[in-house]
Formats: C-alpha cells, sequence, structure tokens
C-alpha cells in the first residue's frame, strides 16, 4: 500500500512509478496525500489498480487513464479524465472545465458540478455529473452518454453526432443539430444502469430526465446549401 505524499515527492516522480507497474503487481492499492492541486495526478496510467488523491487535484488528473480507479477526495482541474480509455474516476468535488473531454472509455462521475465544455468531443465514453454543467457540454460528441441530475449551460450537445444525453433539470439552449428525443424503454433501461453504476438507481427517478440527441442534418453535404460553403 504505497503511500506517497506530493509534499515531498514530486509528480513526476510519483506517476514514473505508476508506469512501471506490470500486469502481476501487488501494489493494488495507492494513496496520494497532500496533492496540493498539482497537475497531472496520475496520468497515463495503464494497471488494474486503486488511487486515493486525498485532496484537490489539478489540471489533467487521470488522463489518459486506462483500467485503474482514481478516487478523488475533493475536486478537480481541466481535464480530469482527459482522453481515458477504460477504468473509473470518481471525483467528490467539483470538476472544472472539459471533464473527460475526448474519453474513449471507462466511467467518470463527478458529485459536484462541471464547468463548461463537459465531455466534449467524447469518443465512447460514460459520464455522470450529479450536479451542473456549463456551456457547450458534449459538444462533438461522437459516442458515449452522458447524464446530468442538475441544470445544462447555453449550447448543449452542439454539433452532436451520436452520443446520448440525459438531463433531469432544465437546460438553457441546445447547441446545432440538437434536439430533444423521445425517452424509449431501451433508453430508460440504459440511463437506470447508468444510475446504477453511479450509486443513485433508487434515489432517482428516470422519469424525471429528458434526452436529446443528433437531428443528424450535420452529417452530409446539402447541395441546398452549397451557396452557403
Amino acid at each position: 500500500m504505497p503511500n506517497i505524499d506530493l509534499s515531498k515527492t514530486p509528480v513526476r516522480e510519483l506517476n514514473a512509478a505508476l508506469h512501471r507497474l506490470t500486469p502481476d503487481t501487488n501494489e493494488t492499492l495507492w494513496t496520494v496525500s497532500n496533492p496540493g492541486g498539482e497537475h497531472s495526478i496520475a496520468a497515463g496510467v495503464d494497471a488494474d489498480i486503486t488511487i486515493s488523491i486525498q485532496g484537490n487535484a489539478g489540471y489533467y488528473c487521470g488522463g489518459m487513464n486506462k483500467q485503474a480507479t482514481i478516487i478523488v477526495e475533493g475536486s478537480a482541474g481541466q481535464g480530469v479524465g482527459e482522453n481515458m480509455m477504460s477504468g473509473f474516476i470518481h471525483v467528490k468535488g467539483d470538476a472544472s472545465q472539459s471533464a473527460g473531454a475526448t474519453g474513449r472509455g471507462g466511467r467518470l462521475i463527478v458529485d459536484g458540478n462541471a464547468s463548461a465544455r463537459c465531455g466534449i468531443s467524447m469518443k465512447g465514453i460514460d459520464i455522470v455529473v450529479k450536479g451542473d454543467i456549463g456551456h457547450l457540454s458534449a459538444f462533438m460528441g461522437q459516442n458515449g452518454r452522458l447524464v446530468v441530475f442538475g441544470e445544462a449551460g447555453d449550447a448543449l450537445g452542439d454539433s452532436l453526432y451520436e452520443a446520448h444525453i440525459y438531463v433531469r433539470g432544465p437546460v438553457a439552449s441546445l447547441g446545432a443539430d440538437c434536439i430533444e428525443k423521445q425517452m424509449r424503454d431501451e433508453h430508460k433501461a440504459e440511463l437506470h444502469e447508468l444510475l446504477k453504476a453511479s450509486g443513485e438507481a433508487f434515489k432517482v427517478d428516470v422519469s424525471d430526465f429528458r434526452r436529446y440527441g443528433s437531428a443528424r442534418k450535420l452529417y452530409n453535404f446539402n447541395i441546398d446549401n452549397a451557396g452557403a460553403y
């Protein structure tokens, strides 16, 4: 059970140690104390381990995560879980801009609020935010699911492809090509599984959510609009 104190050990040394881990490692539980908002904590981890960060993390915490479970016992700065491939990241506080940006897999849960561009260009990640999200969230979302318990800011889902968005609270405005869609049984089942995975299946009713997706009008060149190009 390694315990790394970032007031004494540089983040570079922590990450180097994490990157050296082999698939058969028995060092499966790591504690990071005194994170002090340092950037890139536990970035690029590729091991089936658990990392508990005892405080606030800076930019790109858990970036490019693969396999690892990362728990942030505080808030996280810009780009938490950026381009994560798999694994699980749980932020117990708030997340700044671009949470889960370009994420290709895994699950990111934020207990508090997430700022602007949450899930921007998401490519397969599941993101659950138990508070509000800021403007331009899920911009160019290609795949994956975004669940929001609270409110969503302006231009939700702008230029959306095939990501699924579920919001319980009001939405300030929808972005280009994003529309509200019917919540069919398969979507209720999908949302229930996401709520179950986040520990909220019996606290929140799926019928309180609305579903948003792509109108699919930006996919192809339209000859009628040739003069605008």
